[in-house]
């Protein structure tokens, strides 16, 4: 358990550290936090024409309310928390990347609901949003991520000999 927590802590650590960086905040969170404004975007279009995306921002034509995707709010920071738990467990590195690239999947599906419906609900009560945005919405997706590693150690627990050679 120890080490777990002290490999989690390090890996927590040094990703946080490595996205706070500038170049990376420019050149892959930014670009990143843009594509989902876009995904937004398209995924309501087809039924409201009036939106639209430009950079990291979603805006409605017709009323002009528009939501920013700031920091904290594109999935970037739960996926570091999954990823220091994946590499924390000791398992074989195909299981860990499969579970990162699933997880990282099942968080920005998650996301994405939770932009297009914070969306909607902020330009039509701004007190609701508040609220989801604040509470609600970050704890689903945590729990998210929680349930991704749940998921991924029962796997593990059923194919115990990928684990047991992983930890040797």
């Amino acid at each position: 358990m120890k080490r777990f927590v002290v490999i989690f802590l390090v890996v927590l650590v040094g990703l946080f550290t490595l996205e706070m960086q500038t170049s990376v905040q420019q050149h892959l969170v930014l670009p990143f936090t843009a594509m989902l404004a876009k995904i937004s975007a398209a995924l309501i279009l087809p039924f409201d024409a009036s939106v639209q995306a430009y950079g990291k921002v979603l805006q409605f034509t017709d009323t002009g309310f528009a939501v920013s995707i700031e920091a904290g709010c594109n999935g970037v920071e739960a996926t570091i928390v999954l990823i220091a738990a994946v590499l924390a467990f000791p398992a074989p590195w195909r299981a860990r990347l499969a579970a990162i690239a699933l997880g990282f999947l099942a968080i920005q599906v998650l996301n994405i609901l939770r932009i297009i419906s914070l969306f909607y609900l902020g330009n039509w009560n701004l007190e609701f949003f508040s609220w989801f945005h604040l509470y609600l919405w970050p704890a689903l997706i945590m729990l998210d991520v929680l349930i991704v590693f749940v998921l991924y150690l029962r796997y593990l627990a059923r194919h115990p000999g990928e684990a047991a050679s992983a930890a040797a």
